[in-house]
């Protein structure tokens, strides 16, 4: 089973997952909980470049999709 939450920031995605993921445990099913971008060391730093990039100019839209596949890359690498 796959399951994804998608919503803006601070909309409970994090509360639904953990509270999904006690159930399905509770139930006796296996449960890894992700994030993208993050997940492994690398993805987190790359999730805060992402969030949070440095200087005053933003991240263009096509850095910014090659930094989500660098993150998706290493998780799934790592996973």
């Amino acid at each position: 089973m796959f399951v994804t939450f998608e919503g803006i920031e601070g909309c409970g995605k994090s509360t639904q997952i953990e509270r999904l993921a006690k159930r399905l445990a509770k139930a006796g099913r296996e449960v890894a909980t992700l994030r993208e971008p993050g997940g492994t060391p690398i993805g987190e730093a790359i999730r805060e470049v992402v969030k949070h990039p440095p200087g005053d100019a933003p991240i263009s839209p096509d850095a910014e999709l090659l930094l989500m596949n660098a993150s998706r890359a290493q998780l799934v690498q790592e996973a």
